[in-house]
């Protein structure tokens, strides 16, 4: 079976009847699935600005709205949400399993659809492999002495503290991340 890489496509509303018409900047979102061999060389990152200024963000009690989507996401699932100091933690400490650190934004669209992958990965592997999530608007910081640059950015830590950690940047297909951890580390 293929790769496939996913793209968010915004289109005008659909004719609608005229008991549901929508305002003039609603959109429609669909999810489109194109095999990566002929996936189009777009950016599938955001880029990490150096900016003082956090993006408004409307919290609610179980959920986050995410600017510009529409839409509201549940600020922790299978995935947990750790700090910087509990990442030094699981990344020194004594583990058997391989550890995968996804650093994310709420406002980054590729790092919504990830969040949505690597919480399917976190069922397929509960046993196999450990999967937590940084806020780089939470842990700037950490996030610019980890190098990094463009969202969102995961790590894969092997169990064996001698193997160098496997960085990769912007949105990557599921089975990439499947490749990565049952056969590099």
């Amino acid at each position: 079976m293929a790769a496939a890489a996913y793209f968010l496509l915004a289109s005008a509303a659909p004719s609608l009847p005229a008991r549901f018409h929508l305002p003039a900047t609603a959109t429609t979102t669909r999810s489109l699935s194109i095999p990566a061999s002929s996936a189009p060389k777009t950016t599938t990152s955001c880029s990490l600005s150096i900016s003082s200024r956090r993006p408004t963000v409307r919290r609610n009690a179980a959920e986050t709205y995410v600017p510009g989507s529409g839409k509201y996401i549940a600020p922790d699932y299978l995935v947990k949400k750790v700090s910087a100091k509990e990442v030094e933690e699981l990344v020194r400490g004594e583990r058997k399993v391989p550890l995968i650190v996804d650093f994310y934004a709420t406002w980054c669209g590729p790092c919504v659809l990830m969040a949505q992958d690597i919480e399917m990965l976190a069922v397929e592997y509960e046993d196999n492999a450990l999967f937590v999530k940084v806020d780089t608007d939470d842990e700037y910081e950490f996030a610019r002495d980890m190098q990094v640059r463009g969202l969102p950015t995961l790590y894969f830590f092997s169990p064996d503290q001698s193997k160098d950690a496997i960085r990769t940047e912007g949105l990557i297909p599921i089975e990439m991340i499947r490749n990565i951890i049952d056969n590099e580390l």
